[in-house]
């Protein structure tokens, strides 16, 4: 499996400052006052199959008495799903959902790929680095294949719900950090990243919206053409849904940080999917924002799903400096609506010990 944060691990530039409140613990506690969801944490891994299964009860016995209650796997070992469960974990299975890089899929379907502004598909001209190869959502057959795909996941009993990764289109605006590593400047919307402009999006474009998108003479500022493709992926996740609710199991997302940031990078509108939970990455390095941004980033999210289902802080680890800044950051995202955090990265004994902390927060 590829290393799902190759291309996003390359943007983080060593000596960033972050500024802490000292105030933070003042802040207002709203997840205390609203409908609560039980206060849960996460962590994203990747599990590795023949691991000593003692060895595998005591790690998760360790993550569960720090108050983690769910796994996101990237792969499917079996023993690791069964082990996690024994231990009171929510086992969901983590997905790599329109970014799909298979090279059978590449070399059988090379006409269900996502194709930019300038005519370029994917699959020829892969954006920013070489695994990107987007899925076109508008295509019948690829919506049967993802859905296809679901079905045979959640057939697994030791498989509580689906986690959704890559759930959008390719970034057409990079966080900031990223863009000196890439040599880009994206202060306006590139051609050769604005996706997908093959001929399944045209046409349906024009049948729902009743325009040409040829004859739209700058399609990137469309508000029409931007809710089309907005609407293609909520069309996928919510078809997910209805699946994952037939199975009676869980269904989660890992998305852009806010809303706003999520439409306006990725056209990812997830505050209208069917969700029984988000899991916004906010990765505050990766904007050039200070630990206080995580806590701005959480209320908009919350306001916008209007309590429908939890919200789950997703923090990358590397992006902290020492315990300090971990216990704040995780502070700030508690106090201003989250019922839980998600870690990526190294979860060491010493990331345990923080999150500890945080069980006299509300009894799990």
């Amino acid at each position: 499996m590829i290393n799902r944060r190759k291309f996003i691990k390359a943007g983080i530039i060593a000596g960033l400052s972050a500024t802490i409140m000292p105030d933070v613990l003042k802040a207002a506690e709203p997840w205390k006052k609203k409908k609560q969801h039980g206060l849960k944490h996460w962590i994203w891994i990747n599990p590795k199959a023949g691991e000593d299964e003692a060895m595998l009860t005591e790690r998760y016995k360790r993550y569960y008495d720090a108050g983690i209650r769910g796994i996101l796997f990237e792969n499917d070992v079996e023993a690791h799903f069964r082990i996690a469960k024994s231990q009171g974990l929510e086992t969901h299975r983590w997905l790599w959902t329109m970014n799909r890089g298979d090279k059978n899929l590449m070399q059988e379907h090379p006409e269900w790929y996502a194709v930019n502004r300038k005519g370029e598909s994917c699959i020829e001209k892969p954006p920013y680095v070489n695994y990107y190869r987007w899925l076109c959502p508008s295509k019948e057959e690829v919506q049967r294949y993802i859905l296809n795909n679901i079905q045979s996941i959640l057939e697994n009993k030791y498989v509580d719900g689906i986690h959704l990764d890559y759930i959008r289109y390719c970034d057409i605006v990079l966080p900031v950090n990223l863009w000196e590593n890439y040599h880009i400047e994206q202060t306006r919307e590139l051609p050769e990243y604005d996706y997908c402009y093959c001929d399944t999006c045209r046409s349906k474009f024009k049948e729902q919206f009743g325009m040409n998108l040829i004859d739209i003479q700058y399609p990137e500022a469309s508000l029409s053409w931007r809710q089309f493709r907005y609407n293609s992926i909520t069309q996928i996740v919510n078809s997910i849904a209805k699946i994952a609710n037939e199975h009676g199991k869980k269904i989660t997302a890992a998305v852009f940080p806010t809303p706003e940031v999520a439409r306006r990078n990725v056209r990812q509108d997830w505050i209208n999917w069917n969700l029984t939970g988000i899991f916004p990455m906010i990765y505050h390095r990766f904007y050039k924002e200070n630990i206080p941004w995580i806590g701005d980033a959480v209320k908009e999210g919350v306001r916008g799903i209007d309590d429908r289902f939890p919200l789950y802080a997703g923090l990358h680890l590397p992006d902290f400096k020492d315990d300090t800044e971990l216990r704040e950051g995780i502070k700030y995202a508690l106090n201003n609506g989250a019922q839980g955090v998600s870690f990526y990265g190294d979860v060491t004994d010493n990331v345990l010990g923080v999150l500890k902390e945080f069980l006299k927060y509300k009894k799990i």
